[in-house]
């Protein structure tokens, strides 16, 4: 009953608040939105502006945020629930924003039980704890369709954390098979951690090697940029990520050129 009240606000607020064509329309040219259908686009328009109306962007080091920047991130957050619903996003609130890629502390124990003190530099981290942390700069390069997408990314982890730590198991859709997509990632995985171990090149990132909660993020950027390239790479991993977002890039965006990816390429 209080899911259907919110549904029908949600659906009230969305009528009396749609956003400007003014805005709109120079971001449908975004090139991984190519090939998306007059419906689609309005579906997307609509989680844009419910995702800018409930989620919390804060800026840090007093970046000036516009309304045109808000926009550019929160299409990119919404394109991966296009068709799962913005309920997929409810157990979060917040999106800190860097004007570039920002330093945080690791801790990390090592096999012996001593803890190890650090830093590493990133241009994303989405935090068990709550919050999106991204570099605006990153944000920016991120929809130009060349497999790199550090907003898919983080929110890829946020949707594998919704039953608990990423692990690269998140929630599957009545009527998927778990086995398999365990299947399909341990394949994917083992290849991966052969080519990064060996040097060898690999047409996804090979930071996908680090573990299975980045095998899927990486996977799940690559699905939405360069669909052919996972489709061709690894088949069964796309075909788990059609089921899993409801989407299926490959039949609308036109296919890029390969390029080398490395194990110490990026860091994210």
């Amino acid at each position: 009953m209080l899911q259907a009240i919110y549904g029908l606000y949600r659906q009230w607020w969305l009528k009396r608040h749609p956003i400007s064509d003014e805005l709109w329309l120079p971001l449908t040219t975004m090139p991984i939105l190519r090939g998306l259908s007059a419906n689609e686009l309005q579906r997307l328009k609509a989680l844009a502006a419910w995702f800018l109306h409930t989620k919390s962007i804060s800026p840090v080091k007093d970046i000036e945020f516009s309304d045109p920047m808000r926009l550019v991130l929160a299409v990119q957050a919404v394109l991966p629930i296009l068709n799962l619903g913005f309920d997929a996003y409810d157990d979060w609130q917040e999106i800190i924003i860097y004007p570039s890629q920002f330093v945080t502390p690791t801790s990390e124990r090592d096999r012996h039980g001593f803890v190890h003190e650090g830093e590493q530099v990133l241009a994303g981290q989405a935090r068990s704890d709550g919050p999106v942390l991204l570099s605006w700069h990153d944000v920016m390069e991120a929809p130009w369709q060349d497999g790199f997408n550090v907003v898919i990314h983080e929110l890829a982890h946020k949707l594998d954390m919704r039953n608990g730590f990423p692990n690269g198991n998140p929630p599957l859709h009545h009527g998927m098979n778990q086995n398999h997509w365990q299947t399909a990632f341990s394949h994917a995985f083992i290849d991966l951690q052969h080519k990064a171990h060996h040097g060898e090149y690999s047409p996804i990132d090979l930071y996908a090697a680090t573990n299975a909660a980045e095998c899927f993020a990486v996977c799940s950027e690559v699905f939405f940029e360069d669909p052919h390239t996972l489709l061709e790479t690894y088949p069964a991993v796309y075909e788990q990520l059609k089921l899993f977002y409801r989407q299926d890039p490959k039949t609308r965006l036109p296919r890029v050129g390969y390029r080398p990816y490395f194990a110490e390429a990026a860091v994210h």
